[in-house]
């Protein structure tokens, strides 16, 4: 259980650099993009599958969102990434509510349900 604690801080310790790495003007655009995606995702109050879902729910959060912190410091310089990770340590940063990664997962979701009915109303 310690094990899965300490990877939960470091997570959220990767996050908070991501955030930092976001807002650094050295880290190339696309880089930030990503950061920008993976972090307001994290922050949002809704997930892209709700948790409610049976097994599914918590599939963005073990899986989906670390695989994107993973991707998303693979593509932020070695140099940029330390400096950030340090501020992480030494700052505090009260993680924000990104009302507008919420809009786009609802988006998404829109966009998602009007294709499939799209789709059914065609077959019909």
């Amino acid at each position: 259980m310690e094990r899965w604690k300490r990877w939960a801080r470091q997570l959220k310790t990767e996050l908070t650099a991501l955030y930092y790495a976001y807002r650094d003007p050295r880290t190339p655009w696309y880089a930030r993009v990503f950061a920008l995606a993976v972090v307001g995702y994290a922050f949002s109050p809704l997930d892209l599958i709700p948790d409610p879902i049976p097994i599914l729910g918590y599939v963005d959060d073990l899986i989906l969102l670390p695989l994107g912190i993973y991707i998303a410091i693979h593509l932020v310089p070695a140099d940029v990434l330390a400096a950030c990770r340090e501020q992480a340590r030494d700052g505090h940063l009260d993680h924000p509510v990104s009302w507008a990664a919420a809009a786009i997962i609802v988006l998404l979701w829109l966009l998602a349900i009007t294709v499939i009915a799209i789709w059914v109303a065609r077959v019909l």
